[in-house]
């Protein structure tokens, strides 16, 4: 097909929004490459050179000839949302189908049938799904202009960002013809990656690869073993930073800690985590708007995410890998002259790390469980029944079931909502690649550990060399650096912060799959007396008072009097209405005095009555011990009573060491209120995350 350069110029002024645009260097020529059908192309360009201008405007220029739409291939749903707009920018008509869309399905598969979309953005668990494959896909496969697949890298199973249903890709390019215009673009891909990318995508794939060189972005590493020392040193430099940008935190509740701080520091700033669901696209559009100083994020907000004048990135901890670094510092200064790329790292971050690479894959031990658990079920299991049958956490079962159904052949296959095996085994592969990788990972820790420790001016070069590009060229820090000092006063205000972390607890509203029979209840239905939303004091083993429960309650057997204290002040915070009028507590069968004496303590601080009225009825293992959220609620089934009726019929302050599944405090509200009790006000000394 003829390459059009005027119209192709046209369309990057119109989509850019500048008159005056023109190509980057090879931007041009692979748009011409895609359009003239000259075979498969990688791309490889760093965040900001405008790899998406590359396949909209070759989309556009073939769908103007009377072409097939296109096919875009896209991880997250916050880049697709960015992608649908850019692309009606230039007129096309995009659309997406993704998880928080499936009303529109129906709707968006007739448009497609009667030509009426230019480009289909889709997630690569779509090729996964039979309904795709053969309601959506099979009908316009022949008609299909060009494939796009975007952040190629996670691809590879050396990628940093790898995603296991990327692997489906493998198999649907190699069922397509070989005369099919595929693209396939990223910004972080090293030596090792693109051969791997070659290879699955191939055969004779051209590659063009640009400079990794970001001259606009001045890095910067601070080490700050302490949270509180990171919060002020946020603070302190939100007020001089110019414009605005993104605070990356390695957890959703590190985000959330963060952003309640800085707004109480006077600054507008929202929590942006996975946990943010419908209201993400808001938040992203927020800051496009420069309505917030800065989105608090998770990787959530992540890979393609575009704001052009984002004028810092700071991480609040370090990231897993160098080239997980580059393509998040890389979201900001892509139409600036200068912009802030500074990492802070802390004491808490290795652990979480650790935990990142160890549960990356299932275990040996998982994995048999689940193969077990289905040899004995011909008819196949869902997800709830593995729960009722193997003691492994719901996101574990999940990440165990889609490794295995991605094998090839694949030991397992899915029927509507079960899983079942198949004929095939599970091959030594499957162990050798996740050793292989896990091996990778800690190197890439190392690496990153390296970084960190650079001095100012080298940081830019490093990652550069990290990502098998050319540093020759570089050119000194355009910005200087940022001060490290910290405010002594402002220090003992993020202290106090994080002493009085006040977590919510929500109530749980259903039984479990299976209900709880020794308590009479048969199935999954609605629980009738239901907990008031509660309060948890902090995270266990975090920086100040989760270290205090971490060692009340392992070490010492005691809870000192600061956390009687803390918890009396966040009740006074909290406020609930109606007050409770009497306190209890869950007991504990192998500490029977620990809950007791702290319960006593802190009923006597706020004045009020204390009756321990909550009794375990029979042995059973400990809760941390039961992995999912079905076998948490079956051990309990049973194992509570209340004694000492009748009760006090007003609202009663039901206090717990710790929380992770909820269902203690669900079992026990329930039986308070069944035996007369008024409202139950959960609250939790410490939180459990990751594991505990």
């Amino acid at each position: 097909m003829t390459y059009d350069h005027t119209r192709a110029l046209e369309l990057l002024r119109l989509g850019s929004g500048n008159v005056m645009a023109d190509f980057r260097e090879d931007q041009e020529a692979a748009i011409r490459h895609v359009v003239e059908g000259a075979g498969r192309l990688l791309v490889v360009q760093k965040t900001g050179w405008g790899k998406s201008f590359v396949y909209f405007i070759a989309t556009r220029l073939l769908r103007d000839r009377g072409a097939g739409p296109a096919l875009l291939v896209s991880p997250l749903l916050a880049l697709m949302r960015n992608q649908v707009l850019a692309a009606e920018r230039m007129g096309l008509r995009a659309a997406t189908l993704n998880s928080e869309n499936r009303e529109e399905w129906d709707a968006i598969t007739a448009r497609l049938h009667s030509n009426d979309i230019d480009i289909l953005l889709i997630s690569p668990e779509q090729l996964g799904s039979e309904y795709f494959t053969a309601e959506i896909l099979a009908p316009i496969a022949s008609d299909i202009a060009l494939m796009v697949i975007d952040e190629a890298h996670c691809i590879s199973d050396w990628g940093h960002d790898f995603r296991p249903h990327y692997r489906l890709l493998e198999r649907v390019v190699k069922r397509l013809p070989q005369n099919l215009r595929l693209l396939a673009t990223t910004a972080t891909a090293n030596d090792r990656v693109m051969q791997d990318l070659t290879a699955v995508l191939g055969p004779g794939m051209r590659v063009m690869r640009g400079d990794l060189n970001r001259s606009s972005l001045t890095l910067q590493t601070l080490q700050m073993p302490d949270k509180a020392s990171r919060l002020v040193w946020l603070a302190q430099q939100l007020h001089t930073l110019p414009g605005h940008g993104i605070i990356y935190t390695l957890t959703i509740d590190d985000a959330d800690q963060v952003a309640a701080w800085l707004r109480l520091q006077g600054f507008a700033v929202d929590a942006y985590t996975g946990k943010s669901g419908e209201h993400r696209p808001a938040l992203e559009q927020a800051l496009q708007d420069n309505k917030v100083k800065a989105l608090v994020a998770t990787t959530a907000l992540g890979m393609g995410y575009d704001k052009p004048d984002l004028s810092f990135v700071i991480h609040y901890q370090m990231p897993g890998s160098v080239v997980a670094y580059y393509q998040q510092a890389g979201r900001a200064g892509r139409a600036l002259e200068s912009a802030y790329g500074v990492l802070l790292s802390g004491d808490e971050q290795e652990a979480t790390l650790d935990w990142f690479i160890r549960s990356a894959f299932p275990s040996r031990d998982e994995v048999t469980l689940v193969l077990a658990a289905l040899e004995t079920a011909p008819e196949g299991l869902s997800v709830p029944d593995l729960m009722a049958r193997v003691n492994l956490g719901k996101g574990r079962i999940e990440k165990t079931i889609t490794a295995l159904s991605l094998e090839s052949p694949a030991p397992i296959a899915r029927q509507q909502t079960r899983w079942q095996l198949t004929s095939a085994l599970l091959r030594p592969e499957f162990w050798s690649r996740a050793e292989r990788l896990t091996a990778l990972r800690y190197q890439e820790l190392q690496q990153m550990r390296t970084y960190v420790a650079q001095p100012f001016g080298s940081h830019m070069a490093f990652l550069i060399d990290a990502l098998d590009g050319n540093s020759d060229m570089l050119t000194p820090p355009r910005l200087p650096a940022l001060p490290s000092d910290i405010d002594t006063t402002l220090l003992q205000r993020a202290q106090a912060f994080l002493n009085r972390t006040c977590l919510p607890i929500a109530p749980r509203l259903k039984w479990p799959v299976g209900g709880m029979p020794r308590f009479g209840i048969h199935n999954a239905s609605s629980i009738s007396h239901v907990a008031q939303a509660g309060k948890a004091l902090c995270m266990l083993n975090d920086a100040g008072l989760g270290r205090l429960v971490q060692e009340g309650k392992y070490a010492d057997h005691h809870f000192p009097d600061r956390l009687v204290a803390a918890c009396v002040e966040m009740l006074q915070d909290w406020s609930p209405h109606p007050a409770p009028t009497w306190v209890t507590c869950v007991p504990s069968p192998r500490r029977p005095d620990l809950m007791p004496d702290f319960a006593m303590r802190v009923a006597h601080a706020l004045g009020l009555p204390f009756s321990m009225v909550i009794a375990e009825s029979h042995e059973r293992p400990e809760q941390k011990t039961m992995a999912n959220s079905t076998q948490q609620a079956r051990n309990l089934d049973g194992a509570l009573t209340v004694t000492g009726l009748p009760l006090s019929n007003g609202p009663v302050l039901l206090l717990d060491d710790i929380v992770d599944s909820r269902w203690t405090l669900t079992v026990a509200a329930w039986l308070l209120r069944r035996s007369g009790s008024g409202l139950v006000w959960p609250m939790v000394l410490a939180k459990t995350g990751h594991g505990g």
